[in-house]
């Protein structure tokens, strides 16, 4: 992005953190201890404002300075609608995942994971680079951790360290629904 476009982008950002709190032009000058005429310029990017003049408008506007830095999202973005989650299949696997993220830019990976009857995550072993939190959402499994077999029942939940080495297996006749969230995304 050139500085053009990156005023007026953080121009915009002051200006509608102003007018959220109702305050003029004049108002925030005042504050600030700037004329309303450079307060405008800054606004509409036609200048770029000092580190030391953007710390005095966000502390006169009482936010933190890196609000004006932030990415806006959209808030459709953010929600994945029920049944609508991007689905992941192995074709060496019979699992199917479901993304309940709306994608994998984030620093966190959640996902639905659906084990058929007398079925394993995969046949050895595996970690992540990550940290895992999963909860089973309903069946039974059991959690094949390095040497130890832990038995979780639907309701239960379990944290695996970065690298520990798991899988999942269900022994029963009815499928197993598993929810984790696993930090930084490995999909």
């Amino acid at each position: 992005m050139n500085t053009l476009n990156e005023n007026l982008e953080l121009g915009n950002r002051i200006a509608k953190a102003r007018t959220s709190q109702r305050l003029t032009l004049r108002q925030l000058s005042e504050q600030v201890g700037l004329s309303a005429s450079l307060l405008s310029q800054i606004e509409k990017g036609r200048i770029s404002p000092s580190l030391p003049t953007l710390r005095a408008i966000a502390q006169a506007l009482n936010i933190p300075l890196f609000t004006f830095f932030l990415e806006e999202i959209a808030t459709d973005d953010l929600v994945v609608r029920a049944g609508t989650g991007k689905k992941i299949l192995f074709p060496e696997s019979n699992l199917e995942y479901m993304l309940l993220t709306p994608d994998l830019s984030g620093a966190l990976e959640m996902a639905l994971m659906k084990i058929p009857p007398h079925s394993q995550s995969s046949e050895d072993l595996f970690s992540h680079t990550g940290e895992e939190v999963a909860y089973v959402s309903s069946g039974e499994l059991i959690l094949h951790l390095a040497d130890k077999e832990v038995a979780l029942n639907t309701g239960d939940s379990v944290k695996l360290p970065p690298g520990t080495h798991h899988k999942w297996d269900n022994q029963t006749d009815k499928e197993a629904v598993l929810i984790f969230a696993i930090t930084p995304p490995t999909f």
